[in-house]
């Protein structure tokens, strides 16, 4: 997807968490579509233009974006089939295939359904955002999607001792190999 599009929809969901104007909350759109064809969704958000240019901006416009993300923004799943195909024969094609429907449906699905509809709590937001399980590794730590709401803009996502944010784990280990470098936002 392009950078621009996510973060305008993630914006914007932000904005108008489980009410409408959300692009993709169950309590609008019911369970089933949000659990079921959430990638439609935000397919359907991504071209919004409006709301592309309201929640969009201070994403990056350099030559990278413009040129190959936006030009070619298919190309990684593409590249994706062939080194699978390459890995693993043609049984790449069925991991392939896997991947496509996976990532959608955990991402788009899960997250954003069932991460509203149903878990557990560690502090009131003004949505109906829950954590799913405290461990957070099928999707980056989202499964913590309630502690995300309590503190959008906190790269941690876990809050409690017994609770596992893998993508907090990755960050850490690229932040000590110097591949990567936390940005303190100003308050």
């Amino acid at each position: 997807m392009i950078t621009k599009q996510w973060v305008a929809i993630h914006r914007k969901h932000h904005v108008h968490s489980d009410q409408p104007g959300d692009p993709h909350t169950p309590h609008v759109f019911g369970i089933w579509r949000v659990l079921f064809g959430g990638a439609l969704l935000y397919h359907a958000a991504s071209k919004d233009t409006a709301m592309l240019a309201q929640y969009g901006m201070g994403t990056p416009d350099d030559w990278m974006e413009n040129n190959v993300y936006a030009k070619h923004s298919r190309l990684g799943i593409m590249i994706m089939l062939l080194i699978n195909l390459w890995l693993f024969g043609i049984l790449g094609l069925v991991l392939w295939g896997i991947q496509m429907l996976w990532i959608p449906f955990w991402a788009a699905g899960v997250i954003n359904g069932l991460a509203h509809w149903w878990g557990y709590r560690n502090g009131q937001t003004r949505d109906r955002s829950r954590n799913l399980v405290p461990f957070g590794i099928v999707v980056g730590g989202e499964e913590l999607h309630s502690n995300h709401h309590l503190d959008a803009a906190n790269p941690r996502l876990s809050r409690r001792w017994f609770e596992l944010d893998i993508g907090w784990v990755y960050i850490k280990i690229l932040e000590k190999a110097r591949l990567a470098k936390l940005r303190v936002a100003n308050s």
